[in-house]
Parts: C-alpha cells; sequence; structure tokens
C-alpha cells in the first residue's frame, strides 16, 4: 500500500459525536482499505489515492446533520511502498524507542 490518509468526519453538533462517527468508520468497510481509528481521526492505507477519495467521500456522505465537518489529508508516496505502520517504524528507529506515551 503506497497511499496513507487521516480522515476526520463530524457532524457540526452539540453533546457525544460518537455514533455519527461510527457510521463514517462503517463506510470505509465497502473500500479495499485497511484502517485504525485514533482519537483524532481515522488512518485509512490503500493502493492508490482515487480508492482513498472514493472511501472519505462515502464516509463523509454517511454522516448525518445539517452540517458536516470533514478534513483528508493524504500522502500519496508514489516511488515505493511504506505503510503506516513502516513510517512509524522509521519514528522510534530515531528515538530509539516506541513513540507513545501514558500519563
Amino acid at each position: 500500500m503506497t497511499a496513507i490518509a487521516l480522515l476526520s468526519v463530524a457532524p457540526v453538533i452539540e453533546g457525544s459525536m460518537a455514533g455519527e462517527v461510527a457510521k463514517a468508520v462503517a463506510a470505509l468497510e465497502d473500500f479495499d482499505v485497511s484502517y485504525e481509528t485514533n482519537p483524532m481521526g481515522t488512518v485509512i492505507e490503500a493502493d492508490d489515492a482515487e480508492t482513498l477519495f472514493a472511501a472519505a467521500a462515502a464516509a463523509h456522505a454517511a454522516v448525518d446533520g445539517d452540517r458536516v465537518s470533514t478534513v483528508l489529508k493524504i500522502d500519496d508516496k508514489r516511488d515505493s511502498e511504506a505503510s503506516a505502520a513502516d513510517k512509524v517504524a522509521a519514528v522510534e528507529e530515531h528515538l530509539g524507542r516506541e513513540a507513545k506515551r501514558k500519563r
């Protein structure tokens, strides 16, 4: 996989957005992507950027509301294969430790 994205889709509402965010994440199941949700968004990996765009559009459409905010950041690495895990591992190699800290 060479295309990696950070996707954040949320309705502009008061209170919890969890139910609507879950709809956005569920919409990703219809695409040939892998994903991992974190507190700030969902990291998506695919073979190409077009698949990421399509998956992001479906996630956006899945959220109900009068106003929906979507942010999509794509890293389309065309000259080599590098997964999201590879990118984290490279940072951890430079750190000399795992890139996590718990309070």
